[in-house]
């Protein structure tokens, strides 16, 4: 299978409605350009600053969510897959981040909110996602029209065990919507990327807001949103600015790369069992 990836790296402004204006735009701007998959940011829909995510909260299950009605729209209209970036979902008194996954038919085909919340404590810099949001209960895998596509958000890259178990449910392609800072950015956002696909010999799509340093925020964004091929390779990136990336993904190199390299032949499992060869 062949086709094209869009990965919206949005401006966001302080504004719901003008961001969900906005996504819509950037996404038939995309399948102009012969996406069939479009993935979004993580909080495209709104700032990231945990003082105001309250504030911008869904509830998705009640089918009464703005952001999630344009993405439903959208996809059964351009005929696409979308991959909701992420919205701050309430639900049960509670605070998700959540991704909402789009068949072409504009129902939700998956929900996986977030499993690895983001707190850290860094000299000058203390940020914690925790005091904010509850944490998601299980991984999210999903079988779409552009194959199987396994879903993390952000902070769910850090933790490889994640991605193996996809690979070992058959997972062509991870997508992680994000929203990496300054400080981890720089140092970890791409290296993630390509240690995810290279480790799993499977594609990464990884989309980011755009960096508004116009904004006085308590989180500045990094950017640089990308497409990863199963060798670790770059396919396609950006800068810190809005944009929209396009990558081609060709799902048979993933079988050309696991040849040219067996690696689950070689694992030796009888030394280290974190994980079974079901997935378990």
């Amino acid at each position: 299978m062949q086709f094209k990836i869009a990965l919206c790296q949005m401006l966001v402004s302080p504004i719901k409605e003008n961001n969900i204006s906005h996504a819509r735009s950037l996404i038939r701007g995309a399948v102009e350009k012969g996406a069939k998959l479009v993935v979004l940011a993580e909080m495209w829909c709104c700032p990231y600053s945990m003082k105001t995510l309250k504030d911008h909260a869904e509830d998705i299950e009640a089918k009464s969510s703005p952001s999630i009605s344009m993405l439903s729209e959208a996809a059964a209209y351009h005929k696409i897959t979308i991959v909701g970036g992420s919205i701050p979902e309430k639900s049960g008194g509670k605070l998700f981040n959540t991704c909402c996954v789009l068949g072409s038919d504009g129902e939700i085909k998956a929900k996986h909110r977030k499993l690895h919340l983001f707190d850290m404590d860094l000299p000058g810099e203390s940020f914690r996602e925790s005091d904010t949001f509850a944490y998601g209960d299980g991984p999210t895998i999903v079988d779409t029209e552009v194959g199987k596509i396994g879903i993390g958000i952000c902070h769910d890259i850090r933790f490889p065990e994640l991605s193996i178990l996809y690979r070992l449910r058959g997972a062509h392609l991870i997508c992680f919507p994000g929203a990496f800072n300054m400080s981890t950015g720089e140092l970890l956002w791409e290296l993630m990327q390509r240690s995810r696909a290279v480790d799993n010999q499977l594609f990464v799509a990884a989309c980011s807001p755009a960096r508004d340093p116009d904004v006085n925020s308590d989180y500045m964004i990094w950017g640089h949103s990308s497409l990863v091929g199963p060798f670790g390779e770059i396919i396609a990136t950006t800068g810190h600015e809005e944009d929209v990336v396009i990558g081609e993904i060709d799902y048979s190199i993933l079988q050309t790369r696991r040849e040219n390299l067996p690696l689950e032949k070689q694992k030796r499992g009888d030394i280290y069992q974190l994980i079974d060869s079901s997935g378990k």
